[in-house]
């Protein structure tokens, strides 16, 4: 449990801790946050105080959610793009589903997906690549 900040409210303090993760990669973008859940208990915290932990970075472009699916870390294009941890580029585009995307998701060959995609360099060479997918709302 991360140390208090005397002064702030919890869900602010809380969302402090889940920035440092996501921008530490710790939680990498395009995953998954743990769930309420999961929150609520390692930070002895309500179901609504979590909620508004995570709206804080859904505002700040840390965080997406999708219904019924979880929320998905973001790297934030404000933070860290060029830095010690080396240079970050970000990519998401639409994509059709091949067989394997297709099965994954349960969908059908060639349904619309969204790809986010993230690359990390340093010293001009790629160190790491992530790239996940989601559902395209619109086409669903």
């Amino acid at each position: 449990m991360p140390t208090l900040h005397y002064g702030q409210p919890r869900y602010r303090v809380i969302a402090a801790e889940l920035r440092k993760r996501i921008e530490n990669g710790v939680i990498p973008p395009g995953t998954l946050l743990p769930t309420e859940g999961t929150l609520t208990a390692e930070f002895r915290a309500s179901r609504g105080t979590i909620r508004k932990a995570i709206a804080v970075l859904r505002n700040d472009g840390l965080a997406s959610t999708a219904h019924g699916r979880g929320t998905y870390a973001h790297a934030n294009p404000r933070f860290h793009e060029s830095g010690q941890r080396g240079d970050l580029e970000i990519r998401q585009r639409e994509v059709t589903a091949d067989e394997e995307l297709a099965n994954l998701f349960g969908v059908e060959v060639g349904e619309i997906l969204i790809e986010h995609e993230s690359v990390t360099r340093r010293n001009m060479q790629v160190e790491v690549v992530v790239r996940s997918y989601r559902l395209c709302q619109s086409h669903r």
